[in-house]
């Protein structure tokens, strides 16, 4: 069977044998990580249709771009799967921290989901896109009262609580506001789904949360009930990121639904909500096998159903909260190459013009990524070389030993699966600005997001 474009680019091998192959177009498309990307007769990576090295030109880089047909699709998959094999009134909501602009709310108010969000600021740019935040779910484990204030203020629909502490400082304010605030719980159900340890969330030691083994989630419970001015809907779990298994998202099920049939026998409460949180994996490699994200929602609709009529509970209306998996592949980014620099016997590096400043990723995780010559799709991989970012440190990489042709000078490097948790994590290191967003529709394009400017980055200090 023959390789695909994707492996014989990870590997070495007779750059004439090679440069054979991938000439051979026919079927090129399959062949990439995701089916928005092909290569066109100019041996151009193409995304969503249009011609990278032909964006960059345009728009310049660093460049982020977005395909609004795939963050749709996305969004469609999840919305239909939930109502389909969980309850009519179930719904994801897009997880704001994996990228926020404007523009995406307005792509979630349009599919009809909801939006979790992490801070006032989030908030705020769904609220100034026009998204109805009564839709909007408000996490994170150190809410300030200004925060509070704000979402509360907004007519954020509601909070997902973290600590009894943080459960009393909601109630206080509604109460001085004149409301009533809808909770959801967030508890712990000490699942280990065995992604990065910085990426996991669900075990009893975390951050976030309030633990079942421990016994205090259930003390959680009890005294939210006394309360006046909160009202509680549900629970919320969240076992981690860039999961590929199924199992772990079962078993979290399995915990909830068994909590809520223990909270039912000791309070006589029964929850409307239970929020299972996101972490469906996406492909950034070949090497990461597909997911059909459907089918994960039917088959943890399954164990939902049936735990229900086997506990005794009523069937409560489900929450996801897909991030990574609604935009990560819906996005790349493009630079510039810069310096070659080969260290005889030892390493090769080519530098870019972005780097750590937009896509922190492999500091910090040490992710893997696809990285294509984008100007020069059908000549022969056979050079190993290291993506170095242009920032003035060490750790400033974007991905090791990627084999691709011989880079030069001003060629159009393409990193793939980059539209989650880069330009969200994206900072002003060393003073460089932020990169454009593009956004590509029906063969149009169309700036989403500005390039920054010296004298934005400036612009606060005095």
């Amino acid at each position: 069977m023959q390789r695909s474009f994707m492996r014989r680019c990870a590997r070495s091998g007779s750059s004439s044998d090679i440069a054979v192959n991938v000439r051979k177009n026919e079927g090129m498309k399959k062949n990439m990580i995701c089916n928005n990307l092909s290569v066109n007769e100019n041996g151009h990576l193409t995304f969503a249709g249009a011609d990278t090295v032909e964006m960059a030109r345009k728009y310049g880089t660093p460049l982020m771009l977005l395909d609004e047909g795939k963050i749709r699709e996305k969004c469609s998959i999840y919305r239909d799967s939930m109502q389909k094999y969980f309850t009519p009134d179930s719904m994801p909501l897009y997880a704001s921290k994996a990228l926020s602009f404007k523009y995406i709310y307005k792509i979630a108010a349009s599919e009809n989901i909801g939006i979790d969000c992490v801070s006032a600021g989030e908030i705020y740019t769904a609220y100034k896109a026009g998204f109805p935040l009564e839709r909007a779910y408000f996490h994170g484990n150190s809410k300030t009262d200004d925060e509070i204030r704000f979402a509360i203020g907004h007519g954020v629909g509601h909070f997902v609580c973290d600590s009894i502490e943080e459960v009393a400082a909601v109630d206080e304010i509604a109460g001085e506001m004149g409301t009533v605030q809808k909770i959801l719980l967030r508890i712990t159900p000490g699942i280990d789904p065995h992604t990065h340890k910085k990426i996991s969330t669900g075990s009893v030691d975390s951050k976030f949360g309030v633990a079942i083994e421990t016994g205090q989630a259930f003390e959680l419970v009890e005294k939210t009930l006394r309360l006046s001015n909160v009202e509680l809907e549900g629970f919320h779990c969240h076992i981690g990121s860039q999961i590929f298994e199924y199992d772990p998202f079962a078993d979290a099920a399995r915990i909830m639904i068994g909590f809520i049939r223990d909270v039912k026998e000791r309070f006589g409460f029964e929850p409307v909500t239970l929020n299972l949180g996101g972490g469906m994996a996406v492909r950034y490699t070949e090497d990461d096998p597909e997911i059909d994200y459907e089918a994960n929602i039917r088959d943890i609709s399954v164990v939902v159903h049936s735990l229900c009529d086997e506990y005794g509970v009523k069937m409560p209306r489900i929450l996801m909260e897909p991030g990574r998996s609604i935009v990560a592949d819906a996005g790349i980014t493009l630079y510039t190459a810069g310096y070659l620099k080969e260290i005889t016997g030892l390493k090769n590096y080519i530098s870019i013009d972005g780097g750590m400043t937009d896509n922190p990723r492999f500091t910090l995780y040490q992710s893997p990524y696809t990285v294509l010559l984008a100007n020069r799709m059908n000549e022969g991989c056979d050079y190993k070389c290291t993506v170095a970012g242009r920032c003035c440190e060490s750790g400033d990489i974007i991905q090791e030993d990627v084999m691709m042709p011989k880079p030069k000078r001003h060629d159009t490097i393409a990193v793939l699966t980059t539209g989650a948790y880069n330009y969200a994590m994206a900072s002003h290191y060393n003073k460089v600005p932020k990169p454009a967003v593009v956004m590509l529709k029906d063969g149009e394009d169309f700036v989403v997001i500005k390039r920054e400017t010296f004298e934005n980055m400036i612009s606060n200090e005095v």
